[in-house]
């Protein structure tokens, strides 16, 4: 059977008696990218507009026969629509065009998507190739420039939904595609069922439905089951320490050491609670990133300052600072956490274990291309000189009842697949995900990465501790459930047993390997197409003799 052969048995339907315009295309789109957004925190329980976000823009690719320009630009407005209002804290402190600037970048990775899927549906089976597109790019922008940027991406808006368990499974990428494949499908029987051959609607339903319920039916059976991948392999009480910062804004550094005594602060003030029986002697206790700016490498008052913290606490404390790199100025320095102390309240003079931070975000902790962003803002001088570490993502704990190994995923860290798999793959029974959050003041960044380490705790299986300089705090559970969370600039002391577990989920185990084999058989399918179809004709989306046959009668499935 040729190509042609096999579209027109599995796509072809009489078009629908209604005039598509281009205006039509980008008020949907518009609309699907606003959704997109909706679905994500801090609003709570509406993970389901993100399979309705993605149906409709797959209804404006693939209704009334639009080019490939058509739906590249389709993409293009769903993304301005999705990331406008997504990223307005990246310009908190530095001003509406860098924010407005990575906006439009972002949704020129949806403007691909866009080219990219109109021309891999024009294979049988349109749903599919939708979803698998949109994986693609998906990975794309999550991996380049500068190591990509996965922030928006589709599985972070689930946290309360139904497909949130399927994560363990298939991961993040996986849940993304299931989203994308459903909202395609729900629209495909949609178009199927109101048109006129009969015929097709037993099995084409068929096919629609299952790609509906299935992927729902299986997360309501994880979410009732739990991961078995995982096992639980003990308990350990954590303290999570919000100290808080002096005021908002990028300003904040300049009270480095108001920061220290912060956290200092409360960790004395929890100690006292353990004395007078009001609170459960912790075996551990988490500061946030930055937590030490005045870094006690370097300042022995900050030294001890900390060891007087651990001494009360009589338990270890990993917190975050920063420590230069051996070979003097222009070596830069690392983005670290420090684990100081043992079950007891022992200090050693020196730090017992060291995590350097491994992806090290750009315009943030370094400045790519510095000299040309300065053109842009005032605020590129700011950004520092950060290195990436190359140690083991995971730190031993002595804790009361033997150690404990901790995993790490630094702020920016937790928005990778990657970061939270290593450490698993390392041993890690529990993810500590220390955050400073201050710069972005009081805006929804915080709860958007929150909900990332949510995913992390059900894509591993394991619990997750979340420390923030102010704030939002959170204890997780492997499911994803909050145990304890914080309110923003305001200090607080969360506390729990919290559950360890062993072995690796399938997410785990597989890693990055599905996401790369979608993003060659995308980048296979578009080759192919393109090899038997090139022409002018795609692109404008007039019909030549080549194309007649193969689009005649062809419409959305």
């Amino acid at each position: 059977m040729s190509l042609a052969d096999a579209e027109s048995a599995t796509t072809t339907e009489p078009a629908p008696t209604v005039t598509v315009t281009w205006w039509h295309r980008v008020l949907v789109a518009a609309a699907a990218g606003g959704l997109m957004y909706a679905a994500f925190p801090p609003n709570d329980h509406v993970w389901w507009l993100a399979p309705i976000s993605l149906g409709l823009l797959y209804a404006a690719m693939t209704v009334g026969r639009p080019s490939v320009r058509s739906c590249a630009g389709s993409g293009l407005v769903f993304g301005l629509a999705f990331f406008v209002p997504l990223l307005p804290w990246i310009g908190e402190y530095v001003g509406a065009l860098p924010w407005l600037a990575l906006a439009t970048v972002m949704a020129a990775y949806t403007a691909l998507f866009g080219a990219v899927a109109a021309v891999t549906m024009r294979l049988p089976f349109r749903p599919v190739w939708f979803a698998l597109s949109w994986v693609a790019i998906e990975a794309v922008r999550s991996a380049f420039p500068f190591g990509g940027f996965p922030w928006g991406r589709t599985a972070f808006s689930q946290v309360d939904g139904l497909y949130l368990p399927l994560t363990s499974v298939i991961g993040a990428p996986g849940v993304a595609g299931v989203i994308a494949l459903t909202g395609a499908s729900a629209v495909a029987l949609i178009v199927r069922l109101v048109g006129d051959r009969p015929a097709l609607r037993s099995w084409t339903a068929a096919v629609a439905l299952a790609a509906l319920v299935l992927p729902l039916g299986a997360g309501a059976v994880l979410a009732a089951t739990g991961s078995p991948f995982t096992s639980k392999s003990g308990e350990t009480n954590v303290v999570a320490v919000q100290g808080n910062v002096p005021r908002l804004g990028l300003d904040f550094s300049s009270q480095r050491r108001a920061v220290l005594d912060n956290h200092v602060r409360e960790t004395l003030t929890m100690a006292a609670q353990v004395n007078d029986g009001t609170r459960k002697q912790p075996d551990l206790v988490l500061w946030p990133e930055n937590a030490a700016d005045t870094p006690p490498t370097i300042y022995p008052d900050a030294a001890e300052s900390i060891r007087a913290a651990v001494t009360a606490a009589r338990a270890p404390i990993a917190f975050g600072t920063w420590i230069p790199i051996a070979g003097g100025d222009g070596a830069g320095t690392t983005n670290s956490i420090l684990l100081w102390g043992e079950h007891g309240g022992y200090a050693d003079a020196e730090p017992s274990g060291r995590y350097d931070k491994h992806i090290v975000q750009p315009f943030g902790e370094y400045l790519p291309w510095r000299s040309f962003f300065r053109l842009f803002s005032s605020y590129a001088d700011s950004a520092g000189d950060f290195k990436p570490g190359t140690g083991p993502a995971v730190l031993t704990v002595p804790a009361r009842n033997g150690d404990v190994v901790m995993g790490i995923a630094t702020c920016w860290e937790v928005a990778f697949d990657r970061a939270a798999q290593q450490s698993m793959r390392e041993g890690a029974q529990f993810l500590f995900v220390p955050t400073n959050n201050a710069t972005f003041g009081e805006t929804d960044m915080t709860y958007q990465q929150l909900a990332m380490s949510r995913v992390r705790a059900v894509e591993t299986g394991r619990s997750v501790v979340v420390a923030a300089t102010s704030g939002v705090s959170a204890l997780v559970s492997p499911d994803g459930s909050l145990i304890a969370s914080s309110g923003i600039f305001t200090p607080d002391l969360l506390q729990a047993d919290l559950e360890l577990r062993t072995g690796q989920t399938l997410a785990v185990r597989f890693g990055a390997w599905p996401q790369r084999l979608v993003v060659l058989l995308t980048a296979g399918a578009f080759l192919y197409v393109l090899r038997r179809r090139i022409s002018l004709d795609m692109f404008t989306g007039r019909r030549g003799p080549v194309m007649e046959k193969e689009h005649d009668g062809q419409q959305a499935s």
